[in-house]
């Protein structure tokens, strides 16, 4: 009997022991959110010592009777305000993001710019499909060239910005360790348009919710060129004239759609990054890799609405 108890006895001590472990070791991870005062653009040097913000993720795969069906390979709603994911399809995956590139490509040249403010054109950065037509030798602000980069995913005006800021190879470089400053481990970078490349260009869908929530809450130039829908560059001494057309879903179509970023190439699938901000709601929602991206997103959006019990705007 004796020999019963003090086994009892030490049971309880050891899982009183464990439970005691347990307890410590959840309150040292901490997660900050927002992001804390180190993730400002002003202060993001010191690397090994952040404490970065992680969003937390589902786990899983939700499904109900309302849940939109999707072909994107990758999906993340994330709720700003409330600050918890609203619906998620496998966040975590390693994926081409296309264009979606451009918006570490204007984190990075605002924090590098300038101080001139004038972005000579060279003939090595007239390349791929989507341009807003500069030409060799015009000499362009770094304002005109935001707009071309959201307005219309220009590759001549992101590739003019990593030329004339660091240098396009130095430019890539500061691209990756502004990725390791956020404590992006699963993004990498190799060159500032998105084109279609060796198949080290990529990111998640939850590395791209931290991007595009540094770039919202400390860069307004970028909210602000994301979310115009046209724009005249007048001509100067510099430069032709230029009339941008936002090419960015929804923007016009959903009401408190605010930017970001969309994108595609054959190796990526249809890309996309909103930004919603209204009826008291503000979300970030990614899609990687549809065959649809207009229409699923605003299933996502709608969806989402509903879960935050706002009815959401009619088709248009």
């Amino acid at each position: 009997m004796k020999k019963i108890v003090f086994l009892f006895v030490f049971l309880l001590i050891f899982v009183g022991l464990g439970f005691f472990v347990y307890l410590k070791s959840t309150k040292s991870q901490q997660i900050q959110s927002p992001l804390p005062n180190f993730l400002k653009k002003s202060d993001n040097s010191e690397v090994s010592s952040l404490d970065f913000w992680v969003p937390q993720l589902l786990g899983f795969f939700n499904l109900d009777s309302e849940t939109p069906l999707v072909t994107a390979k990758s999906v993340l709603v994330y709720d700003l305000k409330n600050e918890e994911v609203i619906f998620e399809k496998n966040p975590e995956k390693k994926l081409p993001m296309a264009s979606l590139t451009k918006l570490m490509t204007a984190v990075v040249a605002i924090d590098h710019k300038r101080e001139d403010d004038r972005y000579t054109v060279y003939p090595e950065a007239l390349v791929g499909e989507n341009t807003i037509g500069l030409s060799e030798g015009e000499v362009m602000s770094l304002e005109e060239l935001l707009y071309g980069v959201f307005m219309y995913s220009a590759n001549d005006a992101a590739e003019t910005l990593a030329i004339n800021t660091l240098g396009r190879e130095e430019f890539i470089k500061a691209m990756n360790d502004k990725a390791r400053a956020l404590g992006l481990t699963n993004t990498n970078f190799t060159n500032p348009t998105g084109l279609q490349g060796d198949g080290q260009q990529y990111s998640t869908a939850r590395d791209l919710l931290v991007i595009s929530r540094y770039a919202i809450e400390n860069y307004p130039e970028i909210v602000k060129a994301s979310s115009t829908s046209e724009h005249h560059i007048p001509e100067t001494a510099d430069h032709y004239e230029y009339y941008l057309y936002s090419q960015l879903n929804l923007l016009m179509t959903y009401p408190g759609v605010k930017g970001l970023k969309d994108g595609y190439t054959p190796e990526a699938g249809w890309c996309l990054i909103t930004y919603f901000e209204g009826e008291g709601q503000e979300l970030i929602a990614i899609i990687l890799g549809s065959e649809d991206r207009r229409g699923e997103m605003r299933s996502l959006l709608d969806y989402s609405l509903i879960k935050l019990g706002v009815n959401p705007p009619p088709q248009s």
